[in-house]
């Protein structure tokens, strides 16, 4: 075992990103470990962790209009790092049995719920919901719950969307209701976005 990650490229932050630098406004991108270049009109903010991306955020939202949060941050992290290899033969311990290794993990911050306390009346917020079950009941819940202007829905069952694709298919919902799209590139599901969120400032 390396680590504990998911399959995210950054492909729709960055397109959305740039979307927003194209349209005038002024970008801070935060960006996770990823492999991807961004146009130098937008202020970018590279972190390798999530603790790393909260400070970054939380400090870049109190002197912006708008936020979106499109990063596929983990709700868990490894209780502890290693600071060398962990080896297959182990001595025992309570963690560890032949064959097999426990890891404890803990809740990284909740940077949505933290934004959204945040939010004053004249900004907006927006957050991404990626689910595999009861989507737009689960979209709804967190639209809700981490105060969201509106949230993007968006399915791992829609084949050849969402991780490491060019491709997404999503759903536009807020309180007043719900607007479905049809797949297409994230340049063009990032004007979408743009486009909703412009509607609203």
């Amino acid at each position: 075992m390396r680590f504990i990650g998911n399959y995210s490229s950054g492909k729709m932050g960055f397109a959305l990103a740039e979307e927003c630098a194209r349209r005038g406004a002024e970008v801070t991108l935060v960006a996770g470990p990823v492999s991807l270049s961004c146009s130098t009109a937008i202020h970018r903010i590279d972190v390798e962790s999530c603790e790393e991306m909260y400070q970054a955020a939380t400090t870049a939202f109190k002197t912006s209009d708008a936020a979106i949060l499109c990063a596929a941050v983990a709700d868990f992290r490894p209780a502890t790092q290693a600071t060398q290899k962990i080896k297959r033969s182990l001595p025992p311990s309570p963690s560890t049995r032949k064959g097999s290794l426990e890891l404890k993990l803990v809740a990284n911050p909740d940077i949505a719920a933290s934004l959204g306390q945040m939010k004053q009346a004249n900004q907006l917020l927006v957050g991404f919901a990626l689910e595999t079950n009861d989507e737009e009941t689960n979209a709804k819940k967190k639209l809700e719950k981490k105060n969201l202007d509106f949230i993007v829905l968006n399915s791992l069952q829609n084949k050849g969307t969402c991780f490491q694709s060019d491709e997404n298919q999503i759903s536009i919902i807020s309180r007043e209701g719900q607007r479905d799209y049809e797949k297409k590139s994230k340049q063009e599901v990032a004007r979408d976005i743009i486009d909703e969120l412009s509607a609203r400032l």
